[in-house]
């Protein structure tokens, strides 16, 4: 009986190849006819008779016959890592999503990958990033050309060839450019890929050879495109360091006393062998950020969309510049040096805007420039006016900012005085903790600086152009990111009811519905001004994933029996010898839940951020203080800010901009 099995076609035994794999001479071909046997010949089943059959000669195919072609990809797309591991732990992730999940597909592996790592993905990293926390520049231990590229490595693979597995080919590289010298060969298995390094921007003809015989060639040139991301704690991704703290299962914190004489003891505490809280032990076992300064994390919805962008097209390379700051605004921050939302020995020495165009001169030739008028507004950005300096690289050698992502506004208008004035009960003590905290505002004082804040706007679109070269009629370029809404519930017009939920790890914590809600307007205000903005200026504005987050607020989750300890809004503590309502040794900070804004509880479980007893007694002057540790661990440490998940589904959004933008420069001749 004869039949087609796996690509050859049997005939008495013998097994044809179609694509030239399965090998029969030409003489077992005749043999078949001349025995009169019925047989499938490589073009089909013979109608004929055997012996009214055309005699056919079927030659042994040959490599030129094969039509060998070269396959290609990047090894790293995403070069902000420095380990192609990195990226392809998430490549994985993205090919495994179905064709529905793809619609949102960074919030989606985001999903998947928490399943898998309940304190996060970013904690397996095997390598590192290209950032040096200790010079605050974006530099690779392996990479002395990340910001600058002169080539790519890039994984090559021939198919078409018979025989790959065991025979072995030479891959050569010539630059276009008749200037530049030949890349030494590189040697592999024909069935495996090859590593080689193809030069950049100029591209380079790649040649495989079987033995001294060239068998195929493919002109690679790779798109390496710039990814700038600018802003404060939603663009910094604060509430989300790359490494949690973790908690010892027994032991617990006592924080002493508190006004009006309240016991704080049986407080879930770290792991380790410190002695008392705030000693030297006790901070090394600090969570960890990429930049601990500015609470900069991978989980920020400007790295998910450079990541998503890089993994989506493996012939696309993303060189990402990330130096967002938890607690900036455009004046303190983007124009002006600002040291951080955390103490450091060695703070930001750069205002933002300083350190990108720093970034796109690669650390050469970048200098400071006097702007004493351009960026006041007539006066009305009055910190700006006199001696305003600013790094600038020329325009002949700075590297063109392909797509530059800002999160900027809400300090601009006291955000974190909002959310105080909704969630503290007593005010009188933000007073107290001073520079920590800060007063706390009403929608009313919020408003004029809204008015202020168009002025801001306007002095960064100047830099935008004049400092970082983004022409005038490329301004799309910039991608404005709204910042989503804390409160709201599924309607989109009530906001969370007032309540203890989410926030009991302190007594002072209470949300207050009617104060929220005055926040929540002036939010609203707040997105209409951005949204105007980025018209009259014609950057692109990221907006769509405010919908996404209505009723998956602050208050989203349960205040009983939780099916799970990352819905449970209650907080863990220790009272008789046990644990109520769980272990906080089992609390996984990045495990999906219904709420994307970390409560006090969360930001407590998650970034548990302390300070020295020494710098506490510094600034409030009072021996009576460790119960505002409490105080600062859940605030600190990034409550009323977007999960890693919510930062997600802010990227996907964002992401949908971004890749239109890159559509509309590259011609429409993005190659995948």
């Amino acid at each position: 009986m004869s039949g087609t099995i796996l690509g050859c076609v049997r005939t008495s035994g013998a097994y044809w190849l179609l694509a030239g794999a399965c090998l029969v001479g030409a003489a077992t071909a005749e043999a078949n006819q001349r025995s009169g046997t019925e047989d499938l010949g490589p073009f089909g089943i013979f109608k004929t008779k055997p012996s009214e059959r055309p005699r056919i000669r079927v030659p042994v195919p040959t490599l030129a016959d094969t039509s060998p072609k070269i396959d290609w990809e990047l090894e790293n797309p995403f070069r902000f890592f420095t380990d192609p591991e990195d990226t392809n732990r998430h490549r994985r992730a993205y090919a495994a999503l179905s064709s529905a999940d793809r619609r949102a597909p960074i919030a989606n592996t985001e999903r998947s990958l928490a399943r898998e790592f309940g304190r996060g993905w970013s904690e397996q990293l095997s390598g590192s990033v290209c950032w040096d926390r200790q010079r605050n520049r974006h530099l690779c231990p392996n990479n002395r050309r990340y910001l600058t590229p002169t080539s790519h490595r890039v994984a090559v693979r021939v198919r078409g060839i018979p025989d790959s597995g065991v025979v072995s080919c030479v891959w050569r590289v010539r630059s276009t450019l008749k200037s530049q010298p030949a890349m030494r060969p590189v040697r592999a298995p024909c069935d495996q890929a090859a590593i080689v390094e193809v030069p950049y921007p100029s591209g380079g003809t790649v040649m495989v050879s079987v033995g001294e015989r060239p068998v195929a060639k493919t002109v690679i040139k790779v798109e390496d495109v710039l990814i700038v991301g600018v802003g404060d704690s939603f663009g910094s991704g604060e509430g989300n360091p790359d490494v949690p703290v973790k908690f010892d299962p027994e032991r617990t914190a006592n924080y002493g006393p508190a006004p009006p004489n309240l016991v704080l003891a049986g407080y879930p505490t770290r792991v380790g062998a410190w002695r008392h809280i705030a000693s030297p032990r006790f901070m090394a076992q600090n969570a960890d950020w990429m930049d601990r300064a500015c609470h900069r994390s991978l989980y920020s919805h400007q790295a998910r969309v450079a990541l998503q962008l890089a993994i989506e097209r493996p012939k696309r390379a993303v060189t990402f510049v990330h130096v967002a700051c938890s607690g900036a605004d455009i004046v303190r921050g983007l124009f002006l040096r600002y040291k951080g939302h955390e103490w450091v020995p060695n703070p930001p020495d750069l205002s933002q805007i300083s350190a990108v165009a720093e970034a796109q001169c690669d650390g050469r030739g970048a200098r400071d420039i006097q702007l004493p008028e351009a960026y006041h507004i007539n006066g009305q950005v009055p910190d700006l006016e006199g001696h305003l300096v600013l790094r600038k690289c020329d325009r002949r050698k700075a590297r063109r900012i392909d797509l530059l992502l800002v999160s900027i506004g809400g300090n601009d208008i006291g955000f974190a005085r909002l959310v105080a004035n909704a969630v503290l009960r007593e005010q009188s003590l933000l007073k107290r903790l001073g520079g920590w905290f800060g007063q706390v505002f009403t929608g009313n004082e919020a408003n004029v600086r809204l008015r202020e804040l168009e002025a801001r706007y306007k002095a960064l679109k100047r830099a935008i152009h004049y400092i970082l070269h983004i022409p005038w009629n490329e301004s799309d370029r910039v991608v404005l990111t709204a910042y989503p809404a804390m409160a709201l519930l599924d309607d989109g017009q009530s906001v969370c009811p007032s309540s203890q939920a989410g926030m009991d790890v302190l007594p002072m914590f209470y949300l207050s519905q009617a104060r929220a809600s005055d926040g929540q307007q002036a939010a609203d205000r707040l997105n209409k001004l951005m949204k105007r903005v980025a018209e009259r200026y014609g950057w692109s504005f990221a907006s769509r994933h405010r919908e996404d987050f209505l009723g998956h607020g602050i208050c989203a989750g349960y205040q009983d029996v939780a099916l799970s300890t990352a819905d449970d809004l209650r907080f863990p503590r220790k009272r008789d010898g046990r644990w109520v309502p769980y272990n906080p040794a089992d609390y996984e900070p990045y495990a999906p839940r219904q709420r994307w804004f970390r409560t006090p509880n969360d930001a407590y479980l998650t970034g548990h951020f302390h300070v020295p007893g020494a710098l506490l007694q510094n600034v409030l002057k009072n021996r009576q203080i460790y119960w505002t540790q409490i105080l600062l661990a859940a605030t600190y440490s990034g409550a009323f800010h977007p999960t890693a998940e919510g930062q997600a589904v802010m990227a996907d959004r964002v992401a949908e901009v971004a890749r239109r933008v890159l559509e509309k420069y590259s011609g429409g001749n993005l190659e995948n």
